[in-house]
């Protein structure tokens, strides 16, 4: 028979591991609060503002269609930026070339926001506004079947793009889990904040890899056995590229560079790490080792 002393023991083992569980969600759901504290209003005036901009002078038609973290809710408060594709439908923008419709939009924004940051890439227009704000827009182009972005290079328009189809897959793969797919993302995001920017992942690959990482998840579905899993998975995963089902691009992490290459090894142990530091703070049951790989 077990000693009195052993049977305490275990009692107050499982008391404070059952504790540690209840204190680490609370504080991953205080965390996702926060994260979903961005001024819907602010955002919505910024991107009639645009809009107005670029429609002034353009006879036909244009819209808004979310292509980032906004269209698939996986936006964080100081940490996603909000990609909208602005889409030339029917107009007489619709026989140019992509780059002039992006050096078109920006000269319209900028004689709308004079005082506002505003870059020109490639592919995108940033605008960041005094409120902290930041828009990312991409023109896209539609015609009577699909929607096309600017190619890579910015000269001509891409294939097909599908940006629906990812935000389905991504919703689909949340619902199975008791919608806590969405929110680990979030976490996720929060996380990888306080690593240096050269170890940080981009936020369309972070939500390709939580479908590769979830889609036949059987664990248990808390934000905190969940977040563990994620890591762990993404550390592995990250050291291979992921197809773009989106048809945007070939992948959706060329920016790492080849299989096992230099940027994805060094992103890799970085995430190991992260996953080791996660275990040991429910070894420990531990919650400030957990706040403390958050960064706070």
């Amino acid at each position: 028979m077990p000693s009195t002393s052993g049977v305490e023991k275990a009692v107050s083992d499982a008391t404070t591991s059952s504790e540690y569980e209840a204190e680490a969600n609370a504080y991953m759901q205080d965390l996702l609060a926060s994260y979903n504290s961005r001024d819907v209003e602010a955002i919505q005036k910024h991107l009639m503002a645009l809009e107005a901009a670029i429609k002034q002078d353009i006879d036909g038609d244009t819209s808004i269609l979310f292509g980032g973290s906004v269209k698939k809710h996986t936006y964080v408060d100081g940490l996603s930026d909000v990609d909208i594709l602005m889409v030339v439908n029917g107009s007489s923008l619709a026989d140019c070339s992509a780059k002039a419709v992006l050096s078109y939009f920006a000269e319209r924004i900028k004689a709308q926001l004079p005082d506002t940051e505003i870059k020109t890439g490639t592919l995108a227009i940033t605008v960041k506004y005094t409120d902290g704000t930041e828009l990312q827009l991409l023109p896209a182009l539609r015609t009577q079947a699909d929607v096309r972005i600017a190619s890579a290079d910015g000269s001509g328009w891409s294939n097909v793009v599908r940006p629906q189809e990812f935000a389905k897959r991504l919703t689909e793969v949340n619902q199975v889990c008791g919608r806590k797919v969405v929110p680990v993302v979030k976490l996720f995001k929060g996380l990888q904040s306080a690593l240096p920017t050269t170890s940080q992942i981009k936020g369309y690959h972070v939500e390709s890899l939580a479908i590769e990482a979830f889609k036949n998840y059987v664990g248990r579905q808390t934000y905190k056995d969940m977040l563990l899993h994620f890591v762990r998975v993404a550390s592995r995963r990250v050291l291979s590229p992921i197809n773009d089902t989106t048809g945007q691009s070939l992948h959706v992490d060329d920016y790492l560079g080849p299989t096992s290459g230099a940027d994805r090894t060094r992103v890799s142990k970085t995430l190991d790490r992260l996953a080791n530091r996660l275990a040991t703070a429910d070894s420990r049951a531990s919650l400030s080792d957990l706040v403390n790989v958050f960064g706070e």
